[in-house]
């Protein structure tokens, strides 16, 4: 029976990673044909469709795939038609969110997020209530193998890039938002595909987390945006203290 049980949990977790592997192509396929809509359908004359092009080979999405969305975009093909929202409030804790959507039905993401604020402890607000916490910016990452730090600082400001932090495993990479694409590019030449080419928000004012039923909760509220089909990313200006998190597991 022993053997029996942890075959049956081995496949329900394959199965719930198989099912979060499909949400995160469909949410990387919208992302590439909005992308693609915006500009030309070719990568090498539409920065931002290369770079959703990039995401979307980090995670290892199939090649058909990437030209599935990159089809959608094509006006003869009536689909595709997706809105870029963003909704911004407060979780739990006080902590400030952002939270970016790319949805065909207005009405309904503004409903489900609205509902996940209200239901998980957090209060949805106006735009750009909570935006004054955070920096728009683009974020480039290696792997720490992927060169020396000292390498790597003077590649990427001399490819125009504003900062670079290295630690024990990763190398990041802070731009402009404009300048994302031309620098991502330069140090893809030289040192292949990043781990992460993407535009975000930087938090400038971080909230520290220092008890496990808070943390959960924080944990609990993002999830849940993350889960919907329409939410893209999500982002927050708490931190949760390593105690704590390594009481998490």
């Amino acid at each position: 029976m022993a053997g029996h049980s942890q075959f049956k949990n081995i496949m329900f977790r394959k199965g719930a990673q198989d099912k979060k592997r499909a949400k995160v192509f469909a949410k990387l396929a919208k992302e590439i044909t909005v992308a693609a809509k915006s500009g030309m359908p070719e990568p090498d004359r539409n920065p931002r469709l290369r770079l959703a092009i990039q995401k979307a080979r980090v995670e290892n999405m199939p090649k058909d795939n990437i030209e599935r969305a990159i089809k959608k975009a094509d006006p003869s093909q009536n689909e595709g038609n997706y809105s870029e929202i963003r909704y911004e409030g407060y979780g739990p804790a006080s902590s400030a969110v952002i939270v970016e959507a790319l949805t065909d039905n207005k009405n309904r993401t503004a409903t489900n997020v609205r509902t996940i604020f209200s239901k998980k402890g957090g209060a949805l607000g106006e735009t750009n209530s909570v935006a004054f916490n955070f920096e728009r910016i683009g974020y480039i990452e290696f792997p720490v193998a992927t060169a020396s730090a000292d390498e790597m600082f003077e590649a990427a400001l001399e490819a125009g890039a504003n900062e670079v932090v290295s630690d024990e495993e990763i190398h990041s990479i802070e731009t402009t938002p404009d300048d994302l694409s031309a620098v991502s590019t330069a140090l893809e030449e030289k040192y292949g595909t990043p781990t992460a080419a993407r535009l975000e928000w930087k938090t400038l004012n971080k909230l520290e987390v220092k008890d496990v039923d808070t943390a959960k909760q924080l944990m609990d509220f993002v999830d849940a945006l993350e889960d919907d089909d329409d939410v893209q990313d999500v982002y927050y200006n708490f931190e949760i203290a390593p105690d704590v998190l390594s009481q998490l597991g």
